[in-house]
C-alpha cells in the first residue's frame, strides 16, 4: 500500500450485496471501491487490473463455496507478499469465520458489519495487521470498553500507530514515520492505552495482540 486511501475491490456473490457493500464504503473517505466482482469469475484478472490493497470477500449465508473460492485465489497469488491484496472476509458466523481464516483471510468480521467498522478494518489490514470482529474471537481476553470490535474502537490512525508501536517505533519515530507532530502522536497513543485499558505500550501490544489486532 503506497497511499493514504485503501483501495478496495468487493468480491460477493449476491449483486445486491456488492452494490450494498459498495454504497457503505464510498461514504468513507479512507477507502476507495475500485471495482466489483462476482465469485462465480476468475478473481485474478480483476485483481491485475484494478490492483486493490485489500479485497473485501463477503461469504454469503452459505459460506462453503465462498471459503473454497477464497483458498483458490490465495494459491493464485504471485508471492503472496507486499504487492499482494490483503482480504478481509465478511463472515455469518463464528465457523465461517474460522474458515476464512484458516484460507488465508488477514482480517475478518460479521456481515451486519458497519461503515466505520468495514473502513477500520480494511485500513488495518491494508497496513499489514490482523482485525478480528470480538464477537467471533476464541480468545476470552480484554474487549473494547463498547463491548464491540476493536476495530470500530481504534480509528484507522490509532490502528496505524499501535502497528508502528507494536514494531518498537518511540513517538518520535512514529512521528517521522507518519509525518505527524510527536504531541499527536503521544495523543493518538494515550487513547489507544484508554481504549484497551492498558497501563504501557507493552500492555497494549500484548492485549491488542490478544485480540487480534496484530500479527507479530
Amino acid at each position: 500500500m503506497t497511499g493514504s486511501i485503501v483501495r478496495v475491490l468487493i468480491a460477493a456473490r449476491d449483486p445486491l450485496a456488492r452494490e450494498g457493500l459498495a454504497n457503505l464504503l464510498s461514504l468513507e473517505s479512507e477507502c476507495t471501491v475500485v471495482g466489483q466482482t462476482s465469485l462465480d469469475v476468475d478473481l485474478s484478472s480483476d485483481n491485475e487490473t484494478v490492483h486493490p490493497d485489500v479485497v473485501v470477500w463477503d461469504l454469503g449465508w452459505n459460506p462453503t463455496e465462498a471459503v473454497d473460492g477464497l483458498s483458490d485465489f490465495m494459491e493464485g497469488l504471485s508471492s503472496p507478499g507486499e504487492g499482494d491484496p490483503a482480504v478481509l472476509a465478511l463472515a455469518p458466523n463464528e465457523a465461517s469465520a474460522a474458515e476464512a481464516r484458516r484460507a488465508g483471510a488477514r482480517g475478518v468480521l460479521l456481515r451486519d458489519a458497519h461503515a466505520p467498522q468495514l473502513v477500520a478494518a480494511a485500513v488495518a489490514v491494508a497496513r499489514g495487521l490482523v482485525v478480528t470482529d470480538v464477537e467471533l474471537a476464541q480468545d476470552s481476553g480484554p474487549r473494547s470498553p463498547a463491548g464491540g470490535p476493536l476495530a470500530e474502537g481504534l480509528t484507522p490512525r490509532e490502528l496505524e500507530v499501535l502497528g508502528l508501536v507494536a514494531e518498537g517505533l518511540p513517538n518520535k519515530g512514529i512521528a517521522r514515520r507518519l509525518d505527524i507532530s510527536e504531541h499527536t502522536v503521544k495523543f493518538h497513543v494515550n487513547a489507544i492505552m484508554g481504549k484497551l485499558e492498558a497501563r504501557s505500550r507493552t500492555e497494549a501490544v500484548t492485549r491488542a495482540t490478544r485480540l487480534g489486532l496484530i500479527l507479530l
